[in-house]
């Protein structure tokens, strides 16, 4: 409110007030002409307050101004808030945006979000986004503007930007800070172009490896999960607190949840699994998460949980989320996941009824095209959805809007400022930096890495993902790709080469060497694939070591939906690879194996035969320098799995967090462990741990650097209580520490055993710390500890 109507408003009520004035004849209140005259001038005032728009007085608590906006919508201006558009759907052309009937057909009561048009240039992307911003802002009787938003999980997808390696390689580093310092600048290469909200970082805990996301997860921990997941908001928001720091975007923490283990490992499969399940795997990364880091908005998932979806579970969005969690920020549809209500699950008899149903569950966006929530008009005005919780849902909208400071930075966005975050040194490095702690050597046989370049004249370099590198889902298009070939070139004079096999035939529109907006894959011939392998066995049998790079590509690792397939009924190397480099060892060379995938693959015959592994993941633009820099021995590897390797897909699922009775017997033909434990991972140098002790509720080891090469050991923390009141995982991951150590240095490494370490799932599905005693367990890997006992008493 302006200050002169405050003071005018506030002397007119005093003179009114006034006891002096009271019984007195000549008091002009008991004049008729002077009491008319003074309602007069509050009404004329109290219409100023009104005409003045609190909500856009920007030094208000955001609080007071959206009560204000607020009370000034009709319903449909609210819905509109609770509704998204698409960029590129219908395209906004410079002929649609010049068009005042269309665009007021299409926006005339405002927009909540606008998602993202991946066909764009960034050019196109800006110019059209001032466009509609500048409409709603100065065209709508509101003025309200749109929040744009981006996908983002490992770099922004859109053209000309940065692509960091995917989730479940930088997971393997191990490395908040990194995590942190990868989103900052992703955080800010977004905002530079307009976008105000990712969708990103999917936090689903993995436990079925066949699902063809699993590149875009962390792994199959959720403390872990929860950890590296706060430290991506972190550097998406800027701030740990929720508050959204200039040149930062909102975060979006998805899929809640039981997303990362479909039955069947088939995207949006059931996942009805008991309470205590999601309790102990799926929920408790999403919990870490809200509590250390406050992320604007939550997705729920495509599932359904105890054959209810999860957008029209209010059991999941209100009781646990809202009311157990006391989580304040938005709750966002995933794409057409409302339609699904309808469509796919079959529980809404029409899009109406699929958009009660979600919007009383709690779910108070809806993505893409708003369409379902478009019926929200007729039903607030039938009164079949309660008008408090609209108004809620609205102001948690409104809200995120000012925070975001949408209300207040009214410049346009700049091309200029957008393209001087472009190829730039610092996320060149980034991506390099974290492509090398992401990779993760599997084996060394004799350590035969690092390579000496003067013991080799000729090196071949073979496979389907050596001169091409595959970036994964989800991915940008960056300046500057490099190939696993290239980056040996780099460092190394004399390479040849070879494909070895197709992986698939069809290329890209947008790019030759990314798969991942191509429908249908078009397979390889295996007589073609035989050819390809005969000419590869012929020019490496000229070199004196040979580097074969195989994996997959996007079309074998991709998020599904119709016509669209990604998700692997086995996992086992596709297009005849088995068979190159079984050609490849046959010749009698060396074979040192690179993999480039997104998910866990059966690499049995691989890992008896080959020299040496290093599990590359797609590691992004940098893919190739970086493991150049770990063959050479320029980068001693550090990275160490996140998700454990199954020997084959009928072990699945595997992982290491199991109850005692699972992967008690082996099976008749393999093992029922993993071929690679989760948080196994290699070094050039080795690490001593001793002497392991307790001080109260404090554990120490000593880790010692006894090997010959400078390095990062990754040093972890597991508990298992010894007779808990209900059956607990063998083991449970509850703290880790990335450490450097010189040659022949040692350094302590402590952990407080805090009651959240200690706490489970009780008989009562109450999550407690038991007295009694826990097993503490500390080393390299999941597999690889040492054992120390600790009696926990609630006088500790």
């Amino acid at each position: 409110m302006q200050s002169w109507i405050k003071v005018l408003l506030k002397f007119i009520i005093t003179i009114v007030d006034r006891g002096e004035f009271k019984g007195k004849k000549n008091c002009f209140i008991k004049n008729t002409m002077y009491r008319k005259a003074a309602i007069g001038i509050i009404c004329t005032v109290l219409a100023l307050q009104s005409f003045a728009q609190s909500y856009k007085d920007a030094k208000l608590p955001v609080q007071l101004r959206v009560k204000d906006l607020l009370k000034r919508m009709n319903v449909e201006e609210k819905v509109a808030q609770l509704r998204s558009a698409h960029m590129g759907r219908p395209v906004l052309t410079d002929k649609v945006l010049n068009d005042p009937k269309k665009m007021d057909s299409l926006f005339g009561q405002g927009i909540s979000m606008m998602n993202p048009s991946f066909e764009e240039t960034m050019e196109q992307t800006i110019s059209r986004r001032n466009a509609l911003q500048n409409y709603l802002r100065t065209k709508t009787r509101l003025g309200i503007p749109t929040i744009f938003l981006d996908e983002s999980h490992h770099g922004l997808v859109a053209q000309l930007a940065d692509v960091f390696p995917t989730s479940i390689g930088l997971a393997c580093s191990w490395d908040p800070a990194l995590v942190t310092k990868v989103y900052d600048y992703i955080a800010r290469q977004g905002a530079a172009r307009g976008t105000n909200m990712v969708l990103a970082p999917v936090v689903d805990v993995t436990r079925d490896p066949r699902w063809g996301r699993t590149g875009e997860t962390f792994g199959e921990d959720p403390y872990l999960n929860g950890i590296i997941g706060s430290a991506a908001v972190i550097g998406f928001q800027g701030s740990s607190d929720g508050t959204i720091d200039p040149n930062h975007v909102a975060s979006t923490l998805k899929h809640f949840t039981g997303h990362g283990e479909p039955m069947g490992g088939n995207n949006t499969g059931p996942a009805n699994y008991s309470v205590r399940a999601l309790r102990e795997y799926h929920m408790e990364t999403f919990q870490i998460i809200i509590d250390k880091t406050n992320p604007a908005a939550i997705m729920p998932d495509y599932v359904e949980v105890d054959e209810i979806p999860a957008h029209a579970n209010s059991w999941l969005l209100k009781d646990v989320l809202r009311k157990e969690w006391n989580y304040r920020g938005l709750v966002i549809s995933d794409w057409f996941a409302i339609d699904q209500l309808k469509s796919k699950h079959q529980i809404a008899d029409n899009l109406k009824d699929a958009a009660k149903m979600a919007f009383d569950a709690g779910v108070d966006v809806d993505l893409p095209y708003g369409i379902n929530y478009n019926h929200l008009v007729a039903l607030a005005n039938e009164k079949k959805i309660d008008l408090k919780a609209l108004n809620e849902d609205v102001a948690r909208v409104l809200t995120l809007k000012f925070k975001l400071g949408l209300f207040d930075n009214i410049e346009p966005i700049s091309i200029a400022q957008a393209q001087s975050k472009i190829n730039q040194p610092e996320g060149r490095w980034l991506a390099l930096k974290a492509a090398e702690e992401s990779m993760v050597l599997l084996k060394n046989q004799n350590n035969i890495l690092p390579l000496s370049k003067d013991k080799y004249k000729t090196i071949a370099v073979v496979g389907p993902c050596a001169a091409v590198n595959y970036t994964g889902d989800y991915s940008g298009i960056s300046v500057k790709n490099v190939s696993i070939l290239e980056g040996i070139k780099n460092k190394f004079p004399n390479v040849v080469y070879a494909k070895g096999v197709d992986l698939s035939l069809n290329g890209d529109t947008i790019s030759e060497h990314n798969y991942q907006f191509i429908d249908k894959i078009q397979f390889p011939s295996e007589k073609k694939n035989e050819q390809l392998i005969n000419e590869a066995v012929r020019i490496a049998s000229q070199s004196d070591i040979i580097i074969c790079a195989v994996g997959e590509n996007e079309q074998y690792s991709r998020e599904a939906w119709d016509n669209h397939n990604g998700d692997m009924s086995d996992l086992n190397l596709q297009a005849n690879q088995d068979d190159l480099v079984k050609a490849l060892i046959a010749t009698g060379k060396p074979v040192i194996i690179y993999l480039a995938h997104a998910r866990p693959l059966s690499i049995n015959y691989i890992s008896e035969h080959a020299e040496s592994i290093v599990d590359g993941w797609f590691t992004g633009q940098e893919a190739g320098n970086a493991f150049a820099n770990i063959l050479f021995g320029d980068i001693n590897p550090s990275g160490k799995l996140t998700i454990s390797v199954p020997r084959s897909v009928g072990q699945v699922p595997v992982y290491y967090n199991h109850k005692p009775s699972q992967h008690f017997y082996d099976y008749v033909t393999e093992k029922s462990s993993p071929l690679y434990s989760f948080g196994y991972g290699l070094s050039y140098t080795n690490y001593t741990y001793s002497k392991l002790r307790l001080d109260g509720n404090v554990v120490s080891v000593d880790v010692t650097n006894s090997g010959k090469m400078t390095g990062d050991e990754i040093v972890q923390l597991y508990v298992h209580p010894k007779l808990p009141s209900v059956v607990q995982p063998v083991k449970a991951l509850k703290d880790f520490a990335r450490i450097s150590l010189n040659i022949g240095e040692t350094k302590t490494v402590s952990f407080t055993l805090s009651d959240d370490k200690l706490k489970i799932w009780d008989k009562n599905i109450q999550y407690t710390a038991e007295l009694g005693e826990y097993e503490i367990m500390i080393g390299r890997s999941s597999e690889d500890v040492q054992k120390i006992e600790y009696l926990y008493t609630k006088s500790k």
